[in-house]
């Protein structure tokens, strides 16, 4: 294979939860192994992409994730922590691409050239293969999260807002995986 197809799809999973890190995955993959049924990882089971997902790390020529935590969420924002995360697993490839295609309308700054592609997730293998390294990535992160801070249901929700976190919030107030720059987090610190 020949660098000129080194091209990396980008994603992230993790930037709407209240709770837990922010995950991006870069991966490239091999062209002459396929995988079939790549795409958006919201669209998959967790089963389904446990599968795709244990043949994107065997199949591909590289993958890798980059994180920023809940506090580096909360000193740069999500966005900013989004595009560092994005970077780091871009830079932990191991290989330079010649191009990154990242699932959305922002670009990290990169050390390759890039296009931003709105539900690149969706249109785009790469970065369909991408979201679904993120997404378990992330999935497992916050079941040790759940094993750590036992009350809040981060295994079953993964951090996001559901009436169940919410309320858990309200009784036990914020962990340290919680977000304190998310609304609903730093309404409970007033309390607590």
């Amino acid at each position: 294979m020949t660098t000129a197809s080194w091209v990396a799809g980008v994603d992230e999973a993790g930037r709407g939860p209240l709770a837990g890190p922010v995950v991006a995955a870069a991966v490239i993959l091999d062209p002459a192994r396929p995988i079939a049924g790549l795409r958006d990882s919201k669209a998959l089971s967790p089963q389904r992409r446990a599968v795709l997902a244990q043949a994107i790390r065997e199949r591909s020529v590289a993958w890798a994730v980059g994180i920023a935590e809940a506090d580096e969420i909360d000193a740069v924002n999500i966005l900013q922590a989004t595009l560092r995360a994005m970077r780091r697993a871009v830079a932990a490839l191991g290989v330079v691409p010649t191009e990154a295609l990242v699932d959305g309308n922002v670009l990290p700054r990169l050390d390759c050239p890039a296009r931003a592609i709105v539900k690149g997730d969706r249109d785009v293998v790469a970065i369909s293969a991408a979201s679904i390294i993120a997404k378990t990535t992330r999935d497992a992160m916050l079941d040790v999260l759940d094993a750590h801070y036992p009350g809040y249901g981060f295994a079953r929700h993964k951090g996001y807002p559901t009436p169940a976190h919410l309320d858990a919030l309200a009784r036990l107030g914020p962990c340290p995986a919680h977000r304190r720059s998310f609304g609903p987090v730093a309404q409970q610190f007033l309390r607590f």
